[in-house]
């Protein structure tokens, strides 16, 4: 077969059909760029912001990120929280700082200051930073770019109320607090 104008054309046009086919394929499975993709957009980021100025990512309610706190006493002092999780996991450390559905970490705040990031659904608080007095433990959900998962525009968090008294602190232990799963309040 001779390779004129008229058999060349066709096979050159195949060759990049065949190209283009194999491109789209290995751009969809992360080939294409040594394995990584980056992901569909997950989510709405709004412009809102929570009190540490963080941009919400809002999701809709259905199959939504939710959080529930429990802070139960130590008894070798301080408190232990553990985080009840559902369409969330929290992911490992050194994950690529992206958002991706149903993932990410919790921040834990007492009264309102941070005091951890969590990678893990269980925590000790030390007795120092709960104080006798009523405090506010809780639990916010973030996704790895740093949004706020949010639903209704308010952020995915549990908060529980635990009440330490100077004999309580002392001797005795208090009574677990305990919040239900919640998606965005």
């Amino acid at each position: 077969m001779s390779w004129n104008k008229w058999t060349r054309g066709p096979l050159a046009a195949l060759a990049v059909c065949v190209l283009l086919s194999f491109g789209a394929v290995a751009c969809a499975t992360g080939e294409a760029h040594g394995g990584t993709v980056a992901p569909s957009p997950v989510g709405k980021v709004l412009d809102n912001t929570d009190e540490t100025g963080r941009n919400l990512r809002e999701v809709p309610r259905k199959n939504a990120p939710e959080v529930a706190v429990e802070v139960t006493p130590d008894a070798a002092g301080g408190w232990d929280v553990r985080l009840a999780l559902r369409h969330f996991r929290c992911s490992a450390p050194g994950t690529r700082p992206a958002a991706a559905i149903g993932r990410g970490l919790a921040h834990l705040y007492v009264d309102g200051r941070p005091v951890a990031r969590l990678r893990t659904p269980a925590y000790h608080l030390a007795a120092g930073l709960v104080p006798q007095g009523t405090h506010q433990i809780t639990a916010r959900l973030y996704a790895d770019d740093g949004t706020v998962w949010a639903v209704r525009g308010k952020p995915v968090e549990s908060t529980a109320d635990i009440t330490v008294s100077d004999a309580e602190a002392d001797t005795a232990e208090p009574p677990a607090a305990t919040t239900s799963l919640g998606a965005g309040g």
